[in-house]
C-alpha cells in the first residue's frame, strides 16, 4: 500500500490481524528488516523470534546463553548456522545494506569486523536515516549528533543540544523519510519532535501512559505523516504531525464556542447527547 494516510479512512481502520506468543516473557526490543518482510524481537526470556510479515507466521530459531554475560549463540533450523552474537542495548540496522550500529554498556568490542568505533559516555541511542547515508546518536538524553556513515570518524556534522530533563530519559531515536525529522521517544510520558540539523523542537506530544517510566518506542508511519507510540495501559496513540502549531485560542464571551488558529481557523461546538 502506498500513498499518505488519512486519519478516518485508514489509520482507524487497523486492527489486530495475528498474535505471536513463541516469546516465554516481555518482549524488550524488535524491528523490521531492511525488505520489510521480516519482523525480529527479542524478549527477556533470552530469546530471538523471526516472523514473516507476508504469510504471518514465525520462522524456526533458537537462541541459548554461553558461559559470557553478554554472549549467547543462535542457531538457525532452516541452515545450521551458529551465530556467536554479543548482547546489546540498541541496534540500528541499515536501511539499504547489512550495516547496523550497536550499543553496548560493558564498552568490550568482541567482533573482529567492526568497521569503527565510539566510545561514549552514559547510555547513547542510536539510529540510521532511511537512505542509510547519515546516523544520529542521541548522548546523556541531552544531545543529538549526526554523522556521515563514510566519514563518523572525522567527528559529527551537526551536532545540537537540548534542555536536559533530569526526570527522564531518552529511549529512542528515528529520522522521518525525508531526513528532516528526528522524533525523539523517552521514558516518561512524553515525545519530542525535532528538526534534524538544528534540535528546534516542533512538537511535544503527551497524555499517554508512563507512570512506571517503561522504556516505549515511538514511530513515524511510512509517509511520516503520524507519529505512533503504544502505552503501559495496552493503547496505541497517534498524532498529526503535520498540523501546525495552535497559535491562539479565544472563547467567545457570549456564547458556547470557541475558536483556535494556525495557518487555518477553526470554530468548536460542544457536543450535545440526547
Amino acid at each position: 500500500m502506498s500513498g499518505k494516510l488519512t486519519d478516518r479512512v485508514l489509520l482507524r481502520s487497523f486492527g489486530v490481524a495475528n498474535v505471536f506468543c513463541e516469546n516465554s516473557d516481555k518482549i524488550n526490543c524488535f524491528d523490521f528488516s531492511p525488505n520489510s518482510e521480516v519482523i525480529t524481537s527479542s524478549s527477556d526470556d533470552d530469546s530471538f523470534v523471526l516472523c514473516d510479515c507476508q504469510e504471518g507466521k514465525p520462522q524456526p530459531s533458537s537462541v541459548r546463553n554461553t558461559a559470557w554475560p553478554h554472549q549467547i549463540h543462535s542457531c538457525g533450523k532452516h541452515n545450521d548456522t551458529i551465530c556467536y552474537l554479543s548482547l546489546i542495548v540498541l541496534l540500528s540496522m541499515s536501511p539499504v545494506d547489512d550495516t547496523f550500529i550497536s550499543v553496548s554498556l560493558d564498552k568490550n568490542l568482541r567482533s573482529p569486523n567492526c568497521q569503527g568505533l565510539m566510545h561514549i559516555k552514559g547510555k547513547p541511542v542510536c539510529c540510521f536515516d532511511p537512505e542509510g547515508l547519515i546516523f544520529a546518536a542521541g548522548i546523556n538524553s541531552a544531545m543529538a549528533k549526526l554523522y556521515d556513515l563514510c566519514s563518523f570518524d572525522k567527528g559529527p556534522f551537526a551536532p545540537f543540544k537540548m534542555q536536559y530533563d533530569r526526570t527522564c530519559e531518552w529511549t529512542g531515536l528515528k529520522i522521518n523519510n525525508d531526513g528532516k525529522l528526528i522524533l525523539i521517544s523517552t521514558n516518561c510520558s512524553f515525545i519530542r519532535l525535532t528538526g534534524a540539523f538544528k534540535g528546534v523542537v516542533i512538537h511535544m506530544f503527551g497524555g499517554y501512559a508512563n507512570s512506571k517510566a517503561v522504556t516505549l518506542e515511538a514511530s513515524f508511519t511510512a509517509d511520516s505523516q503520524f507519529m505512533m507510540i503504544a502505552s503501559e495501559d495496552g493503547k496505541i496513540h497517534v498524532w498529526n504531525g503535520e498540523s501546525g502549531p495552535i497559535t491562539c485560542l479565544q472563547f467567545n464571551p457570549k456564547f458556547m464556542t470557541f475558536a483556535s488558529m494556525c495557518s487555518n481557523m477553526a470554530f468548536w461546538l460542544p457536543t450535545i447527547d440526547d
